[in-house]
């Protein structure tokens, strides 16, 4: 299974890298993660056009196969054994998911639309650099539970 992180923003700090990396890299033979970065639409508050740009990036940066899943604060909830069953029947129909992590403004309405999902992780607002550690975590989380293996412990 392909699961693909795309994500807005480049050169994260070495604890994000490091963490995503090290979640990755434990996943189990058959699924793999991999990160896609986007650059940020723009600084600050004064350009109200960057969520858009943004938007553009990430939609030509998604796999055309893919299920996509947008991950956003108004999203609906998933606990981790939920986020295992639907990597599961996934994984069995065609074995490729994106996660779509916004930067610091959130994500545009056409990543919204495109979305085949929209999950939120939390009822907090997240720095959007420790969602891909988030999302890595709970990646391999969800293998474990699938394969048995005694990381998750509930």
């Amino acid at each position: 299974m392909r699961i693909h992180l795309v994500a807005v923003g480049h050169k994260p700090p070495r604890w994000v890298r490091d963490g995503h990396e090290t979640y990755a890299q434990r996943l189990g033979k058959g699924w793999r993660l991999e990160l896609h970065e986007v650059g940020a639409g723009g600084r600050g508050n004064d350009d109200p056009q960057a969520r858009e740009r943004e938007g553009e990036r990430l939609l030509r940066a998604l796999p055309s196969r893919a299920v996509c899943v947008a991950l956003d604060e108004g999203g609906t909830p998933r606990d981790t054994r939920q986020w295992a069953r639907s990597l599961e029947r996934w994984s069995h129909e065609g074995g490729e998911v994106a996660f779509i992590i916004g930067g610091a403004d959130g994500l545009s309405d056409a990543v919204r639309q495109r979305a085949d999902a929209c999950w939120s992780l939390s009822p907090l607002t997240l720095p959007h650099m420790l969602v891909r550690v988030l999302v890595a975590e709970q990646v391999y989380r969800a293998w474990t539970l699938l394969s048995g293996h005694p990381y998750h412990r509930s």
